[in-house]
């Protein structure tokens, strides 16, 4: 049985270059009415999203849960986590592929020091499932303490 089932449809409209994609009847409705272009994946996002942008906030937000749950797990609690993900699009043997996820944390978490952090980033880079998902990609995790 699953925990969770969300699911979200694209309609496109015309060819890859000039065409528009919409996103609708998301699960949560969240996104619905975005648009994704090629353009907004390859140029300038003007205004509208691209795949890459969209499993960016799905890796750091999983990561934000998974690390938040990982420090609660070391009795440890953040005042604040800021995790950004970067996702590549990069050519792979002539071919747009999705090759790298960089994470980077910045968290304030008192009563622990960068060891016992940095013991924890790498106990929740094994939990999240977005990283998992990824598993083909290269992950790379930059975490600082911050005062």
């Amino acid at each position: 049985m699953s925990i969770a089932v969300r699911s979200a449809t694209t309609t496109w409209q015309g060819d890859l270059a000039s065409g528009t994609g919409v996103l609708g009847e998301t699960s949560s409705g969240a996104l619905d009415d975005q648009q994704v272009t090629w353009a907004s994946r390859t140029e300038a996002p003007g205004g509208k999203s691209s795949p890459e942008e969209l499993l960016a906030a799905a890796h750091s937000s999983c990561f934000s849960m998974a690390l938040a749950l990982t420090l609660g797990e070391h009795k440890v609690s953040p005042q604040r986590l800021t995790v950004t993900s970067e996702v590549a699009l990069d050519p792979v043997d002539g071919v747009p592929t999705i090759t790298t996820s960089k994470i980077t944390v910045r968290a304030q978490v008192p009563g622990i020091d960068s060891a016992a952090f940095d013991a924890i980033i790498d106990e929740a880079s094994k939990l999240c499932p977005v990283s998992r998902l990824f598993a083909g990609a290269t992950i790379t995790v930059d975490a600082q303490l911050e005062d």
